[in-house]
């Protein structure tokens, strides 16, 4: 009898270490090279997210615990670290970074291991519309065939653009934002001074930029990360061509004002959210959280701001479904989201955020234009 009791006693305290493992999250983002500004900002929102949860007890009564991998902005490395996670770590959902070709390469991974995903950086369309019958990629994040559109109606309002150029980084986002850019500008009945393309290591974009002077561009639109986006204004300043330039948010995830220069000021772009101004409750936490935990002192010290954001917003979201499903499991979850009727989050209040329809939490009057005024990112006038 007491053999037997003393085996019921052990029984149930494994079933209670069991029950207090944390939940693991990935995190398969830059952490490393020209990008990694953009994979630390990441981080911090999802942290921030991370305490406050574990500080009201977790979710389905255990903590969360975030896993980090480096994919250098390679998708052979973001497969290899996606696969870790999965089947190592046994995360229970993965975030993704800054780069839209590494999710691009493991998203039908996702969709088979049937492990959630959530964006919070990478626009590329397909990323969420990837045509799974099964379709676990979700993401808190801008999308690029609305941001094209917003790209486009800018140069128009702000500067009278009539022909803007086509500048884009040669690899999958490039494509995702050439076929969004093609489709508004014949919607908007705008046109294209030309499209060009450019390498990552390109140093002198002059050629493409010539090309796309010479036939009459009067605005740029730029579709690049930070180190080929500073490369292309470099390039233009050498020209002396003083066209304006509206950007897609690559140029916001690493070292863009310290490579171009004084020409980083001339680009407009876009964000899903600014610390500046007033702030509403939550942002009045969060940046507090930012003060104390990394020793930010105010708005003007949170760098790549839309990483922090999207990451602690989607991080809310994620652990609500958990919470509401009752489980880790990525089916149960995945039913969860689209069951999410509001939440009051950091750039917005959400409501119904997701549906088997739609699976991008943030829609196009999300979005606001911004600029550098020296390292700090401020809102346009």
């Amino acid at each position: 009898m007491r053999k037997a009791t003393l085996s019921l006693l052990l029984l149930a305290g494994v079933g209670l270490a069991q029950a207090a493992e944390p939940i693991k999250i990935g995190l398969v983002a830059a952490l490393s090279g020209p990008s990694a500004q953009s994979g630390e900002a990441i981080t911090r929102g999802l942290t921030v997210a991370i305490d406050e949860i574990n500080a009201r007890g977790g979710v389905l009564g255990r903590k969360l615990e975030l896993v980090r991998r480096d994919d250098e902005s390679s998708p052979p490395k973001g497969v290899s670290a996606a696969r870790e996670l999965i089947y190592q770590e046994k995360v229970a959902a993965i975030f993704g970074g800054l780069d839209t070709p590494v999710s691009l390469a493991f998203i039908p991974i996702i969709n088979k291991e049937r492990v959630p995903y959530m964006g919070v950086w990478a626009a590329g369309t397909p990323i969420t519309r990837n045509g799974a019958k099964e379709n676990y990629a979700f993401r808190v994040s801008a999308v690029d065939i609305i941001v094209d559109e917003a790209l486009l109606k800018y140069a128009q309002k702000k500067y009278g653009a009539r022909k803007p150029g086509l500048i884009l980084i040669n690899n999958p986002w490039g494509e995702s934002n050439e076929k969004g850019l093609r489709q508004m500008a014949k919607a908007l009945n705008v046109d294209l001074a030309g499209i060009e393309k450019f390498e990552n290591s390109d140093v002198d974009v002059v050629p493409q930029l010539t090309r796309l002077k010479n036939n009459g561009a009067d605005s740029l639109i730029l579709v690049a990360n930070a180190a080929p986006g500073a490369q292309v204004m470099k390039s233009r300043e050498r020209m002396g061509w003083t066209v304006p330039v509206v950007s897609h948010w690559g140029i916001s995830g690493g070292r863009f004002t310290e490579l171009a220069g004084p020409s980083a000021k001339d680009a407009a772009f876009v964000q899903t959210y600014s610390f500046f101004g007033k702030q509403s409750e939550v942002g009045q936490r969060v940046l507090e959280a930012m003060k104390q935990k990394y020793g930010v002192k105010g708005p003007e010290e949170v760098f790549s701001p839309v990483g922090v954001a999207n990451a602690y917003d989607a991080m809310h979201l994620l652990a609500r479904a958990m919470q509401g499903a009752g489980s880790t499991k990525g089916q149960a979850v995945r039913k969860a989201l689209y069951g999410i009727e509001e939440y009051k989050g950091l750039i917005k209040t959400y409501r119904k955020p997701f549906s088997p329809q739609n699976q991008d939490a943030l829609r196009a009057d999300d979005y606001v234009m911004v600029r550098f005024e020296g390292s700090k990112i401020v809102p346009v006038n």
